[in-house]
């Protein structure tokens, strides 16, 4: 079974992360225990190492502890970072990169999943900074495990106890099934927006920055998928572990795309492709006085397009998921982009919020397939991507059986 690698720090709740331990080699994993020179203030090392059987590390410049560059070597063979108690300073290091100790070191190395258990005081974990922090780590992906409310050790009652650790235990477990559950699947996703040229210099495009299409792709590569992105002129960093097709207009992502669907199991239609296209101009259009009249020509519909190629049996199997950014009747309208297109699920989204949809790292979707419709609230993107992957996920388990 695999390695969990256990990050215990500086906080009273470090002594329910003996148990969490337990329930993990319950559950048939080794656990590696890393702790904090606070946390040694609260649970001794030496109870951890009775219990895993494995040497606590607690010392980054331990002597011959870097003989493999330890934390490199863990960051290696884990296939889960859990921290639990993770204190307002941990999470703080970890979502601005600071790497003083080896815990913080090994959070920087590992490309495993990560789970985090915080655990404070209440208006510690109120905080404005805290909040962002959190905010920072569930975009990239850190899966956070909600404190408890109660009696705190400070006295005070209210939000910020260490969850149970049966609860710490069992996101975890759901988070390393969620690793593997997409193996063997190829999926291809589109990003971000389109340029049209107007003339060398100018260009017509929206506001749509790739980050709900990139996490979409980003969430399917962390459960094992092969995912290729289509993206546009986008403003942020692709994800890592995916391959990249850049592209700039309707028509070259049109291409790219037709170019690649058949043999995937999913098409992710994520990016917000152009309506419509000018007629390019070959030269700059020189400055004038009075108005300047374009002259606009349909793109193509690439999702009707896949829609099409599939009712015809040139995509056999084939899962297709559109996106439908409305600023009103979103649903409703996406409903009838679905059964026009012919595609299986449709992501709904009301880009008139200012807290979602394009530029922000927000958003809330409705899900609209033709057994039923699901809401998923206001949620930074990467949680947004987990809903939609799950439906994609659930939508080939029933094509396969």
């Amino acid at each position: 079974m695999p390695t969990i690698a256990l990050g215990v720090t500086g906080g009273i709740g470090a002594y329910k992360a003996v148990e969490v331990a337990r329930g993990l080699q319950k559950a048939g994993h080794e656990v590696v225990v890393v702790m904090t020179e606070a946390a040694r203030h609260f649970v001794g090392p030496l109870t951890f190492e009775a219990i895993t059987r494995h040497p606590v590390i607690t010392d980054q410049f331990e002597p011959g502890a870097n003989a493999d560059i330890a934390h490199i070597q863990l960051a290696t063979d884990a296939a889960l970072l859990l921290v639990a108690p993770a204190t307002a300073n941990c999470l703080g290091k970890m979502a601005n990169g600071i790497a003083d100790d080896f815990l913080s070191s090994l959070y920087l190395a590992t490309r495993a999943p990560v789970v985090v258990a915080p655990a404070m005081n209440t208006y510690m974990w109120e905080h404005v900074a805290v909040r962002r922090n959190l905010e920072l780590l569930r975009a990239r992906g850190v899966h956070v495990v909600e404190p408890g409310e109660g009696f705190l050790a400070c006295g005070w009652m209210g939000k910020g106890r260490l969850a149970e650790p049966d609860a710490i235990v069992a996101a975890v477990l759901d988070t390393l099934r969620r690793g593997a559950s997409l193996a063997g699947r190829r999926l291809l996703v589109t990003a971000g927006p389109t340029f049209e040229d107007i003339d060398p210099v100018r260009y017509v495009g929206n506001r749509s920055s790739g980050r709900m299409g990139f996490a979409v792709a980003e969430e399917a590569a962390a459960r094992g998928a092969e995912v290729t992105v289509v993206a546009g002129p986008v403003s942020v960093e692709p994800p890592a572990g995916v391959g990249l097709v850049r592209v700039r207009s309707a028509v070259e992502m049109r291409d790219a795309v037709m170019a690649r669907a058949k043999g995937q199991d999913a098409v992710v239609m994520a990016a917000a492709v152009a309506d419509y296209m000018p007629e390019r101009a070959t030269e700059k259009i020189p400055k004038e006085a009075g108005p300047l009249t374009l002259v606009l020509r349909r793109t193509p519909d690439i999702l009707e397009e896949l829609g099409r190629e599939r009712a015809e049996g040139r995509l056999p199997g084939t899962l297709l998921v559109g996106f439908a950014a409305e600023t009103s009747e979103v649903v409703a309208r996406a409903r009838e982009k679905r059964r026009r297109k012919q595609v299986d699920l449709i992501v709904a989204n009301d880009v008139s919020r200012s807290d979602a949809g394009f530029e922000v790292d927000a958003n809330a979707v409705v899900l609209v397939a033709e057994d039923g419709e699901q809401e998923l609230g206001l949620a930074p993107k990467r949680e947004i991507a987990r809903g939609i992957v799950d439906r994609i996920e659930c939508m080939l388990g029933r094509r396969k059986e």
